[in-house]
Formats: structure tokens, C-alpha cells, sequence
């Protein structure tokens, strides 16, 4: 896995499952991350080769919950997002996933009082030991790369220091988000403080905030000295942000992940979810295309929605002859 000059899709909850991770490579995302994932979750589970869809499928075990799913075409370069504030679980988690994924990514910049009440996510970032203890423990046990993703701390210098202390560590890279836990999504990323850490440290350094345009990605790279650029709501809003030839219409870009999501059989509450944060930011849910996407109940009802039915068929007709 190489992580300089790369454009990389962020986890995004909810969003970044199989078929919008294939959407933002087919746009020219070097790197894809999923979304993040609970080491709880995934020690409860097994792994199923799907013979039907042709990926390999992390289960919940006595259920056909997917708490997973990838296939070969994304082998490598998709990133695996782990939650975790145990090395031991975290290392028994990646065990499950590593032989199916590039990477493994363990957040720590996540400020959801979900994450920060296990411990999780930004709660970590005041917990120096502990990162080292799990990043040692998965660097020294597993065979793929292991980074992780941090946010600001309350001052530059703190921010340096911490991430000092990981690239100590032996991780791969590291992708700091230009804001504090307590900033919001509307408060500006301070690239001037992801510039310091990029300076500070000889590992490949991913800069993540404020890229909504292709042309932010060289200005961010310029701004910072980072070696690759991540962006996640620019990716919602318009996948295609990472095709060098311009943007094409969003409703391109939305019928093509819902043909995505046919045919590598999204779970429908996911698909819902990513379908209305892309409508959110140039639109309402309270017009008719929104109010179709939160009554649908299954692909099929999308598919309809959104002109697919001809292909939902073709889809459906397929895994029926297999």
C-alpha cells in the first residue's frame, strides 16, 4: 500500500460500504476507507465467501447480518476502520479482515459520544499509552499496514507530540483532520495546523478537511506539505470530485450508486441514508424526490425511483441462473 500522492475516500458511517467505495474509484479515489466498525462487533462474527455476489462477506454469526462486505476488484485498496480502546480485541477484530483488505485504519478522531463513552475514537487522542499499545500490538502481528486517524488537539504543539508518538509506533501513515473534537462541520479546517504535523514527521501524512472541489486537492497539498489529501462530505455530496476531468451531474452520480448498490445487494437502510445526504446539500427531503427515497422500502423501490427498474431485472434474473 502506498500512501503518498494519493486521493482518498474518508470513512463515513453508514456511507462507506462496498458500493459507494467502488463509486468513488470509479471516479478516480486512489484509496477507500469503510466505514468505521466496532471491534465488538466484528469479534461476534465470521467470515462467508458469497459465491452469489462474488465477495467475501463478514457475518454476524447465526444471522445473515453483513457487517462487511468487499470484493476482489477493491482487494487493494480498501482500508478497513476499526473503533476499538483494547489492543488484544482490536488485534482479535483485524484478525477477522485482514487476509480480504489492504489496510487497517484505527480511528481516533471520531467526537460521537457513542465512541467517546466506550472509550473510542477522540477519546483516545488523551491516552498516548493506550494508542501505543494497540498500534504496537496490530503492528506487530499483522501483515498489512496499519495507520491510523486522528483529529487536532487543543494546541499545535500537542498535536506534533501525539503524532511523534505514533509515527514511533511503525504505522504506514497517518491522517490528521484539520479540527478539534469540540469544532463543528461549519468551522473552518485549519490546514496551518496539519501543515505542522506534516513537517514534524518522515511518514506519509493524509490532510482531511474542507475539500469540495478537485482544485482544493492540490490547494490543500500546497497549504499543508501533506503527502495525500482525504475527503468525506465532498464525496457525498458528488462522488465524482475525484475525477480530474470535472464533476458530472449529480444525478448521474446517484443512479449509478443505486445500480451499484443492486448489484452488490446494499442493505437497503444504508442505501437510503447515503441517497438522502446526497439530496440534503443541494436540495430538501421534503420534496418528492426525497419523500420517494424515505418511503421506498427496498432496492427495488429505488430502482423504480430512479429509472433502474431494466436493470434491477437484469440483476435479479442473473443471480436467479446462477
Amino acid at each position: 500500500m502506498e500512501y503518498r500522492n494519493k486521493l482518498v475516500l474518508a470513512p463515513m458511517v453508514r456511507v462507506g460500504t462496498l458500493p459507494f467505495r467502488l463509486l468513488a474509484a470509479q471516479y478516480g479515489a486512489d484509496i477507500t476507507y469503510g466505514e468505521e466498525i466496532i471491534d465488538h462487533k466484528i469479534i461476534k462474527c465470521e467470515r462467508r465467501v458469497n459465491d452469489v455476489l462474488g465477495t467475501t462477506d463478514i457475518v454476524e454469526k447465526g444471522t445473515d447480518n453483513v457487517v462487511f462486505r468487499t470484493c476482489p476488484v477493491e482487494r487493494n485498496r480498501v482500508v478497513f476502520q476499526m473503533g476499538t480502546s483494547d489492543a488484544m480485541r482490536a488485534l482479535k477484530a483485524a484478525e477477522i479482515v485482514c487476509k480480504d483488505v489492504a489496510a487497517v485504519d484505527i480511528n481516533m478522531g471520531c467526537p460521537k459520544s457513542f465512541s467517546i463513552s466506550g472509550g473510542m475514537g477522540a477519546a483516545l487522542l488523551s491516552k498516548p499509552e493506550l494508542i501505543h499499545d494497540i498500534l504496537t500490538t496490530l503492528r506487530r502481528n499483522l501483515d498489512v499496514p496499519v495507520t491510523c486517524k486522528i483529529r487536532l488537539l487543543k494546541s499545535p504543539q500537542d498535536t506534533v507530540e501525539l503524532a511523534r508518538r505514533i509515527e514511533r509506533t511503525g504505522v504506514s501513515a497517518l491522517a490528521v483532520h484539520g479540527r478539534k473534537v469540540q469544532d463543528r462541520p461549519r468551522d473552518p479546517a485549519k490546514w496551518s495546523e496539519i501543515a505542522d504535523v506534516a513537517a514534524a514527521l518522515s511518514i506519509p501524512v493524509i490532510a482531511n478537511g474542507d475539500v469540495f472541489e478537485y482544485e482544493d486537492f492540490q490547494r490543500i497539498r500546497d497549504a499543508t506539505g501533506a503527502s495525500s489529501v482525504m475527503v468525506a462530505r465532498g464525496a457525498i455530496w458528488n462522488a465524482s470530485i475525484f475525477s480530474s476531468e470535472g464533476k458530472i451531474p449529480r444525478e448521474d452520480v446517484k443512479r449509478e450508486y443505486v445500480r451499484k448498490s443492486i448489484l452488490w445487494d446494499n442493505d437497503i437502510k444504508s442505501t437510503k441514508h447515503t441517497l438522502k445526504e446526497m439530496i440534503m446539500q443541494y436540495s430538501s427531503l421534503g420534496l418528492p424526490e426525497g419523500q420517494a427515497v424515505i418511503k421506498s422500502d427496498t432496492l427495488a423501490d429505488l430502482a423504480q425511483l430512479y429509472g433502474e427498474e431494466k436493470y434491477y431485472e437484469y440483476v435479479t434474473e442473473s443471480r436467479r441462473s446462477r
